[in-house]
């Protein structure tokens, strides 16, 4: 299993802060691991949020319901809650 330095969920100061109320998942009143794999560099976790929330916006091609529905079924499948 690997193992990754990440700044602890209670503690998300400094350019952290403002970005931990955009990533928490507020069912589960934490930040998942994908994104607080990003937590020793703010900018990468504002990059990845980013990059995430572009690609749920949906396209010409595939509407929001219909990406949602795939991430849905992919993390079903890989048995992962979020």
């Amino acid at each position: 299993m690997a193992w990754i330095e990440r700044v602890p969920d209670d503690n998300w100061s400094g350019d952290l802060e403002p970005l931990r109320e955009r990533v928490v998942d507020r069912d589960a009143n934490r930040i998942d691991n994908i994104m607080s794999v990003h937590s020793l560099n703010a900018a990468s976790v504002a990059a990845h949020d980013a990059l995430y929330r572009s690609a749920m916006a949906g396209t010409k091609t595939l509407r929001k319901v219909e990406r949602e529905l795939i991430a849905y079924i992919v993390s079903d499948i890989n048995d992962c809650h979020y």
